[in-house]
Parts: structure tokens; sequence; C-alpha cells
């Protein structure tokens, strides 16, 4: 399994970015998938989660209407659309298969940087 995220940066407050993770070595299509991110000095949050055919999507209430996470299964590929950001969306975020993983740990990888900051 390997998953390679993408697509982090330095935003403004109320600014917008789309994360991107490549999925490879498993079968992308069958796997539900979800985002998760750590926040300085904290651990793993839950950020959102989607089924194999999209059809069943969740989020944190502190992302709700604000984070739209969908998936490309032709391209092996999940995204993360992020609007209306907030300094406290500051993160490193990670994909993970599964719709609501169990991860105690960061995964043993860079993930992608977002900070929102003015």
């Amino acid at each position: 399994v390997q998953l390679v995220e993408s697509g982090g940066g330095l935003v403004q407050p109320g600014g917008s970015l789309r994360l991107s993770c490549a999925a490879s070595g498993f079968t992308f299509r069958n796997a539900a998938m979800s985002w998760v991110r750590q926040a300085p000095g904290k651990g793993l949050e839950w950020v959102s989660g989607i089924g194999s055919a999209s059809s069943v999507t969740d989020y944190a209430d502190s992302v709700k209407g604000r984070f739209t996470i969908s998936r490309d299964n032709a391209r092996n590929t999940l995204y993360l659309q992020m609007n209306s950001l907030k300094p406290e969306d500051t993160a490193v975020y990670y994909c993970a298969a599964g719709f609501r993983p169990t991860i105690a740990t960061p995964p043993p990888r860079q993930g992608t940087q977002v900070t929102v900051s003015s």
C-alpha cells in the first residue's frame, strides 16, 4: 500500500486548497478512504471519509460545510477540497484506507502541510 499526499501550502484565512492523495498497491476502487490530520501539539483527528463508490461521505463537525471529499477511481486518487479555511485547520493532512480508521500515531510518511495564517 502506498499513499502520497500533495496540495498543501500556506493560505490566508478564508482561502481554499485542494489536497490530493495518489494511491497504489491495492484495489483503490474497492476501498473506503478517509482524510485525517494532526495539528501542532495535538493527536490525530479524523476529518472525512468516503465510501468506495462515493455514495457515502461524512465529515467531522469542525469541517462540515467547508470541506468536500471526493475520489476518482479511474485515477486512483482521493481529494479534499477545503474552503473557508481557518487557522485551526492548520495541520499535517494524511489520507488513509478505511472510512473512519483507527489510527493512533501518524503514518510513517510526510503527509501534506496545510498552514492557515495571515
